[in-house]
Parts: C-alpha cells; structure tokens; sequence
C-alpha cells in the first residue's frame, strides 16, 4: 500500500488515539514517580535525607512525575496541551489513589490528598504549557 493509499481514519479514531497517548503518559508519570520515590526512600536509608522531609519530597515527585508524563503526551497529541497535561496528572493522581487503597484499604482527605491532587495537576500543568509545539511568528 503506497502512502498516498491510504484508508480513511474511522469517525473516533483520533479521539482513541488521544486518549491512549494521556493513557500512556499517566503510565509513564506513574512509572517516574515510583523511581523517585524509591530514590528517596535510598537517600532516606542511607542517611542522608531526613524522614520529616519525605511528605514535601513526595509533593516534589508527583510534580515532577506529571511533568514527565504530560511532556511526553503533550508532544504525541499536540493540540490543547493544557489539557493534555491536566489529564496526565489526573491519572497520575488516580493511579497513586489506586495504588493507596490497595496497600493500606483507605483514602482519606486529612491524610495529604488535596496536597497530592494539587501537585500532580500542577505540574501537568506546567508540561501542558511547556509542552506546546512553538508557534511560528508570522512576517509582516
């Protein structure tokens, strides 16, 4: 089949293909965050990061986590990055909230979950709006 062959997409295709993208964003967020967390849970065995710090380092990851994962979706889908990034730190947020109740059969709202809803749908935030593809100036 040349590429000028090519089939007509089907009417919702694109929309699957988006969601799939922010799907594997919140995966690859998720991914990054456990690593982040891993290493800080070295830093703190070995000494050199203190434990009363891990709650704002947990914070620093969820940001940094989203910020990944809505960089790599806002780069595959490229239209209303803002959004995309938002979307990958939802499911960022609902991947840990998940992963809560499993371990521990509870999700309450004292125990930091406002402060860990608003550290992943910041930094989606933030690579929703760094993420956009760079608009050309036009020459008058």
């Amino acid at each position: 089949m040349k590429k000028r062959d090519r089939r007509p997409e089907e009417p919702g295709g694109q929309w699957i293909d988006a969601l799939c993208d922010l799907l594997k964003g919140g995966a690859l967020a998720g991914a990054a965050a456990i690593l982040a967390l891993l290493l800080c849970a070295v830093l703190v065995s070995a000494g050199l990061l203190r434990e009363r710090w891990m709650e704002g380092a947990v914070l620093a990851v969820c940001v940094l986590g989203a910020m990944t994962g809505g960089l790599y979706a806002a780069r595959r889908i490229g239209r209303r990055t803002l959004l995309v990034g938002l979307g990958v730190g939802g499911v960022l947020f609902l991947l840990l909230l998940t992963a809560g109740l499993l371990a521990y059969d509870t999700a309450s709202v004292d125990q930091g979950g406002v402060g860990l809803l608003s550290a992943c749908l910041c930094g989606g935030g933030i690579a929703g709006v760094l993420g956009g593809a760079s608009k050309k100036k036009r020459r008058r």
